[in-house]
């Protein structure tokens, strides 16, 4: 028995010279087995570097092992693996059972037991305990000697959680940990290592569990070779608290210690100096770097060097494009291929799809090496969700996650006219378990009125598809009826999708990715069904003879899924290897490239984990339960990793570094950076920022045929119009895309680009009258829609666009459902014989509410009636309602105003007949629209005429708006009802004003306490009704007679000296109003004839506070930009009233 290290810092062939002594052994001709150790991740290229040192028969003598496969083989020889494994999928659904039946027990984690993340947490530290040697009972033995309340706190509920788990467990399985537990107490009866020698290589540290198992190794074999990488016993530095090599020193140590607690026999070592290293034998610069890296003082290298470089990007962009751009060159001039070259970071997660991007580009073939989390598979989401719309009541976003899975026997059309239908509807819960078919109102402005066949038609469709949805689940939520154990909850999911020809469907699916090259989604749906029937054989073992419920099955399942991650085959040899910095391993690299050496990520900020903090791991420690590392040692660990993964190439190394995030803020270079300065200060750091486009003057910019394209195009941008400008390098370049037929109509395509606009008219008048109707019949509202873009009319209501109907409570629904009210409400004092002269504010607030419940009663699937939530929406609104109508017989109490009608329509079937308006060209359009209410006052033969709007959003008169055509409204349905009540009174109608009414029920703030009838005096002034009114002192006390100075009513004032005061309102003579009415009708007509001319300019308009993009919903489809050629808004002066009534006045004498 005897031991002998291997010492050699990186690069000095530590591995290279394991290979040798085996194959020297083997020439021996000995009976010694022979076997090298190596971590897991790294037993295959291992096996292949053996295989190549001593030829396929030397492998009958020599073999490598990992701890997990040295388990495997010592079990085959004596026993052990009795016991079923369970993999950590097992592992966490087992703990995850647990927690739940235990966490009303728990002290510190009562409320974190409920959180997504917990059982990984528990999971990690019951791994770390055994891997460390500590059991349940050693942790409660070891209770009392902590003193830390906290500590013990969380102890308690570990070691509680841990007992009941290992209880359970060893029943009849074992863990990854246990394994290794079993593997050391049977390692004495195995003959596997008697007098075999072993060589353990590649590991820099090792856990207890894996120290134990080492001791029992030295002890049996005639010789165990570690290979240690560091400079040999005695020669390293004292100054502990910077030694780069500390966390293999203590590896060292503890080897050493258990040698001489054996009484093993130490063996001279091996010492590998690097002078030059075997690694860097073609590089002085990468062997000065390996040698001065993490010394005090920094021993500099005054040579220049084009073995190291350091490039520094704006962006990550920036940086993987050079990244792609130097791998293309470094093949094309230095003879290197693709499979010698490597780049890593150290977050790879944030550049994998960026690498991803740009290599395809550059059409460099590549292999990521990262496994795949499959619980986004579709399989997997399928499985999950299916099981989901059990557990959580058919929830909208279970039943279309299932749909939409791409795998069950339906067309995505019908799938999408289901979700509109359900999104529409508020469908939900119980409502998909109805034995009737669905007959709620479609309502999508899709059907006339009168066509309720096709509507029928398409509602039958639906209810269709909706079973078609519906019975598999069904079937499966029958077949588990009664069944509450977990093993027959997973035969009958077992069954569901068999029945849906999930397996047969995965075969479909390989085949498919195969046939499109796409062969890692092949690789990893090969895999996938045998993961599926794993996760249920492990719900089955763990849990199989329990019963739960559908909740506790569908978490059951969730994180069992999340613990499988797929590790995927390099589809070829020639490949770029892609890796995060912790998986990377030496193996013939000759191009390393490092992206992202910015701090934080290289090295990675290191902070505490999991359920210890760092102090609790040191009182745990003084304790005697040693557990993992705290930062400290970590950050020992994370110096170590840089040192291995900057020494890890033979040739030549590159580091990038990007300045700014994607939100453009500033990012620091890593300290590696500086280090690798100040070692090497002849090295030229590289950059871009100058030019963040790329190097487009030289020929290094002539790429793969994909990237030049669009170099070249950027050139072409950027001096178009001064082709004098263009470098001929790139008149080359564009005569090769000439010559070549696809990529030429690809430039046609490009450069027509250039002088794209988005400005359109259609000219065929039989089209514009398919888009409008033969004749031309609209609201006014849309017409103001076309005064704020011709463009968004045209797509709203020509193309007929509309965003997709939610179930839910919008501004123009509440508008909508208030005006009903208040329509009932007002007839209803008709039908009473009441006047709002003689109603109080109980008769206002009764009347209300059994309105609004009568209307929520007649409409049961209102979302009113949806939740508590929208049951104090109704609340609100019930207090609002109430407020406006109490207000309204306030008004009519102070003025001799009477409501004459209300919710007047124009129309066809209307109180009126539509409005209409003759165009130059004789043709007539007609408008149709509705008044909320018309109030009239009489004095002798005249009839003076009020129009009010009831708005619930907040809406001012602005006579800037009436010029420019966006409030035409009001005043068209005042010119139209003046002109109706002439023929019907004889008599002479005069315009007394148009008002806006605020429905809403405002809080007051003040900063002291006010009496309640100072509050609504407050309340009832901020209610004031605003818009345009006749200047005529007498006609606005017909509207206030108690009015002094000021009106509490309208938003209008008296001056000392009689008159209205302008300064407070909008007002207008009785010519004026005149001038309006005419110049409104022009205006219309000016409109319509631009609609019927086929006028569909994105033309939006601009003012000082606003535009007609600032909420449109179709900006996506114009494609407004204004560096577009043509491409700009109309502006809206800023003009006082005095202006516009003389630019109306002379519109109208035109």
């Amino acid at each position: 028995m005897s031991i002998r290290f291997i010492y050699g810092r990186a690069g000095s062939g530590k591995s290279h010279y394991c290979l040798e002594d085996i194959k020297r052994r083997i020439q021996e001709v000995n009976d010694r087995n022979l076997i090298l150790l190596v971590p897991e991740q790294f037993s295959f290229q291992a096996e292949k570097n053996l295989i190549k040192s001593i030829g396929e028969k030397g492998t009958l003598k020599a073999q490598v092992l990992s701890f997990r496969r040295m388990a495997e083989k010592v079990f085959d020889e004596v026993g052990g693996g009795i016991k079923k494994y369970i993999n950590d999928a097992g592992k966490n659904i087992l703990l995850y059972k647990i927690i739940e039946e235990n966490k009303n027990k728990l002290k510190v984690y009562k409320t974190s037991a409920k959180k997504q993340g917990f059982v990984n947490l528990v999971s990690d530290i019951i791994g770390e305990f055994k891997k460390y040697n500590i059991s349940p009972e050693f942790l409660k033995e070891n209770l009392d000697s902590i003193e830390n309340k906290s500590l013990k706190n969380k102890l308690e509920d570990i070691g509680m959680l841990f007992l009941e788990f290992q209880n359970r467990l060893s029943k009849n399985y074992i863990d990854l940990e246990d394994t290794l537990h079993i593997l050391c107490e049977k390692l004495d009866k195995s003959i596997i290592f008697k007098n075999s020698e072993v060589w353990i290589d590649e590991f820099s540290t090792f856990t207890p569990q894996e120290y134990s198992i080492i001791e029992k190794i030295m002890c049996s074999a005639y010789r165990v070779n570690i290979t240690l990488c560091m400079d040999a016993l005695g020669e390293y530095s004292e100054r502990e608290s910077i030694d780069l090599f500390l966390p293999i020193k203590i590896t060292e140590r503890n080897i050493l210690q258990i040698a001489e607690k054996n009484n093993i026999i130490y063996q001279k070592p091996v010492n590998l100096r690097c002078s030059p290293c075997y690694r860097f034998k073609n590089s002085t610069a990468l062997q000065h770097l390996q040698h001065s890296l993490f010394s005090y003082p920094y021993k500099n290298y005054e040579k220049s060097t084009e073995d190291i470089n350091i490039f520094k990007a704006l962006n990550k962009y920036t940086e993987i494009d050079y990244i792609a751009r130097d791998i293309v060159k470094a093949c094309r001039d230095k003879n290197l291929r693709f499979k010698d070259m490597a780049v890593v970071t150290g977050d790879l997660d944030e550049y994998e799809n960026l690498i991803k991007a740009v290599f395809n580009q550059y059409d460099i073939p590549y292999f990521i090496d990262k496994k795949r989390e499959i619980i986004h598979n579709q399989i997997v989401i399928l499985i999950i969700s299916a099981v989901e719309i059990l557990a959580k009541n058919w929830s909208y976003e279970s039943v279309f996650r299932y749909l939409k899975t791409g795998l069950l026997d339906l067309e995505f059309d019908d799938i999408d006219i289901l979700e509109n239908y359900v999104l529409a509807n508020g469908i939900r819960g119980r409502q998909w378990l109805d034995t009737k078919p669905w007959s709620f109102k479609i309502n999508y402005g899709n059907f006339k009125e009168d066509d309720s066949e096709e509507e029928q038609e398409y509602l039958n469709k639906i209810n269709c598809i909706r079973d078609k949805v519906r019975e598999p689940i069904l079937k499966l939520s029958n077949d588990i009826k009664g069944k509450k154990k977990g093993r027959h909850i997973c035969e009958e999911l077992y069954n569901f999708l068999c029945e849906l020809k999930i397996p047969e469907k995965v075969e479909e699916l390989i085949i498919e990715f195969r046939n499109t090259d796409r062969l890692d989604k092949a690789n990893e749906y090969s895999q996938i069904w045998d993961i599926v029937v794993d996760v249920l054989d492990q719900i089955v073992d763990v849990l199989g003879e329990q019963s739960f419920g559908m909740e506790i099955f569908n978490e059951a399942l969730e994180i069992g899924f999340s613990q499988y991650e797929i590790g995927v085959i390099p589809p070829a040899l020639d490949q770029v290897l892609v890796s995060n910095i912790t998986r990377i391993k030496s193996y013939n690299i000759s191009a390393l490239y490092i992206a992202g050496v910015n701090d934080g990520i290289f090295p990675v900020t290191i902070s505490p984990e999991g359920i210890f903090t760092d102090q609790d791991r040191d009182e745990l420690k003084q304790n005697g339960l040693e557990i993992a590392p705290n930062t400290r040692s970590r950050a020992f660990e994370e110096q170590f990793l840089i040192y291995a993964t900057l020494t890890i190439v033979d040739k030549y190394l590159t580091l990038t570094y990007s300045m700014s995030d994607e939100e453009g803020k500033a990012k620091r270079p890593s300290v590696v950076i500086s280090m690798i300065k100040k070692i090497f200060p002849k090295l030229q750091e590289k950059s871009n920022l100058l030019d963040a486009s790329g190097y487009e003057g030289g020929i290094e910019a002539v790429n793969s045929p994909k990237v030049t394209f669009n170099m070249l195009i950027s050139n072409i941008r950027r001096n178009l119009g001064h082709r004098e400008n263009i470098n001929s390098l790139w008149i080359d370049v564009y005569r090769w895309y000439r010559e070549h037929e696809i990529w030429n109509k690809r430039l046609d395509t490009v450069l027509g680009a250039f002088y794209y606009n988005n400005e359109i008219k259609i000219s065929d008048l039989v089209k514009i009258r398919r888009l409008y109707g033969k004749h031309l019949n609209m609201s006014v509202s849309r017409l103001e829609k076309f005064a704020q873009c011709p463009f968004g009319y045209f797509v709203q209501y020509g193309l007929k666009v509309k965003d997709r109907k939610m179930y839910s409570l919008s501004a123009p629904d509440l508008g909508s459902f208030m005006h009903g009210i208040l329509e009932r409400f007002s007839i209803g004092l008709k039908q009473k014989s009441l006047t709002w002269e003689n109603v109080d504010e109980r008769c206002c607030e009764e009347n209300i509410n059994d309105l609004v419940d009568n209307v929520l009663y007649d409409n049961p699937n209102s979302i009113l009636n949806s939740s508590k939530k929208y049951k104090h929406v109704t609340d609100k609104l019930k207090k609002t309602l109430t407020r406006s109508v109490w207000l309204i017989a306030q008004h009519m109490k102070k003025g001799r105003f009477i409501p004459r009608a209300y919710e007047l329509v124009f129309g066809e079937i209307g109180d009126f007949p539509p409005i209409s308006i003759e165009l130059d060209s004789g043709e007539k359009v007609s408008l149709t629209g509705k008044v909320d209410r018309v109030d009239t006052a009489k004095e002798d033969i005249i009839t003076y005429i009020r129009i009010v709007d009831y708005k619930s959003g907040t809406r001012e008169f602005k006579l800037s708006d009436v010029y420019y055509g966006f409030q035409l409204q009001l005043l068209i349905y005042l010119d139209a009802i003046l002109t109706e009540f002439d023929k019907m009174t004889k008599g002479k109608s005069i315009p007394a004003g148009l008002l806006y009414f605020k429905l809403e029920d405002p809080i007051v703030r003040t900063k002291e306490n006010i009496p309640d009838h100072e509050i609504e005096d407050r309340i009832t002034k901020s209610l004031k009704m605003n818009g345009l009114l006749l200047n005529d002192v007498n006609v606005i006390r017909q509207m206030d007679t108690s009015m002094e100075k000021s009106s509490d009513i309208i938003s209008v004032s008296i001056k000392k000296d009689g008159n209205l005061s302008k300064s407070k309102s909008s007002l207008a003579t009785r010519k004026q109003f005149e001038i309006l009415r005419k110049y409104v009708r022009s205006t219309i007509a000016d409109l319509c004839k631009k609609i019927l001319t086929g006028n569909i300019e994105v033309t939006p308009y601009k003012n000082k506070t606003k535009n007609g993009c600032s909420y449109c919903e179709y900006s996506a489809i114009c494609q407004f930009d204004t560096s577009i050629k043509g491409n700009k808004y109309r502006i809206i002066e800023d003009k006082s009233d005095e202006e516009i009534w003389k630019h109306i006045e002379n519109k109208v004498q035109e």
